[in-house]
């Protein structure tokens, strides 16, 4: 399992780094240059759709072919969860028939379907499990400090 850690560094400010040096900033909404985890959530789903279909489209439009992602949600006000996701994949397929446009996007859509961890993950409603380290000598998962005889 890839080891990914999160580490306070102000009121509200989080970095994110992994094990290969990327990090990034998260924050609240309104954060001056952070995402919020929700941000992050979109911007996982855009981006796994991406990078799963980058080659299928690099070899159908060429290299230099604009390729771009987005990004964005359902969500009712005041909820605490996104009622749907939504990614938009902006590929350059102008040089290309009609009926090959059609099938190259049927083809993004099927690798998406297929292979991209993040949105299958998401539509699967795979569960998050919360482990709550304290400090605390020999305490057993689930308890805070417990007293043992």
């Amino acid at each position: 399992m890839a080891e990914l850690e999160i580490e306070r560094t102000g009121t509200h400010e989080f970095t994110a780094r992994n094990a290969r040096g990327a990090r990034v900033r998260i924050g609240r909404v309104g954060g001056e240059g952070s995402f919020t985890p929700g941000e992050l959530l979109q911007v996982a789903a855009a981006g796994c759709a991406a990078v799963t279909v980058e080659e299928l489209v690099v070899r159908r439009s060429g290299e230099d072919a604009r390729f771009a992602a987005t990004a964005g949600n359902d969500r009712r006000l005041g909820s605490h969860e996104y009622d749907a996701l939504h990614v938009t994949l902006d590929v350059d397929l102008s040089s290309l028939d009609e009926a090959a446009r059609e099938r190259v996007a049927a083809a993004i859509r099927t690798a998406v379907a297929r292979e991209c961890t993040v949105s299958r993950t998401i539509e699967k409603g795979t569960p998050v499990t919360l482990d709550i380290t304290t400090g605390a000598p020999e305490t057993a998962p689930g308890t805070l400090g417990a007293a043992t005889e």
